[in-house]
């Protein structure tokens, strides 16, 4: 009996316990903080008033790689950030597990790939991760100046390793911000993201 009783009470506390927001096109982007690759704290309501763009990363993924080497990815983080679109770059991976990294580190790879976001998240506990229900790198959301997800998926409609595949691809987020700086609906709101797993 006491052991059924302890299961019961276990059951009853997971119940009780509040569930992570999950992120949803349409409602409000869940709030987290995170240290970047310079040991600053960033947090999502810091860009109250601002877009903001989410970039799931890990520099040893192929798909990563496809679009870093090819210029695609700077490309359009340089075009966003211009546009005074803030663009933070997230690193999932927990300690020992490809594509870690460390503050310093990234900020290397920043520079050498000629990259452009506005800030590297060094997420190794993988809190902002899983927050956001990141499954693959690369994956992207759109968070309008409102704080509402416009956009949540891949980076296109090429899920492949390939490099030759971007210039045939259909870009979902650059089309995404087309049309909102057009004033217009995002067309396609949600897609299924592709590229290597995340390894929390």
């Amino acid at each position: 009996m006491k052991l059924l009783a302890s299961f019961a009470s276990v059951a009853a506390l997971a119940l009780a316990a509040p569930a992570l927001a999950a992120p949803e096109v349409g409602a409000p982007a869940p709030a987290f903080s995170a240290v970047d690759s310079n040991g600053v704290t960033r947090s999502l309501g810091d860009f109250a008033g601002e877009m903001v763009i989410l970039e799931w990363t890990n520099h040893d993924c192929p798909y990563v790689v496809k679009h870093y080497a090819t210029g695609n990815m700077q490309a359009l983080q340089a075009d966003a950030t211009a546009d005074g679109i803030v663009w933070l770059s997230i690193i999932s991976s927990r300690p020992g597990a490809q594509g870690h990294v460390s503050g310093d580190r990234a900020n290397e790879l920043t520079e050498s790939r000629g990259a452009s976001p506005s800030a590297v998240l060094i997420d190794e506990a993988g809190d902002v991760g899983r927050l956001y229900g990141a499954v693959t790198t690369p994956q992207m959301f759109i968070i309008d100046a409102d704080g509402i997800v416009q956009y949540m998926g891949a980076i296109d409609d090429q899920p492949s390793a390939r490099h030759n595949t971007v210039e045939i691809a259909n870009n979902y987020v650059r089309a995404a911000l087309a049309e909102l700086a057009a004033g217009e609906p995002v067309s396609q709101t949600s897609t299924t993201p592709y590229g290597c797993r995340v390894h929390y």
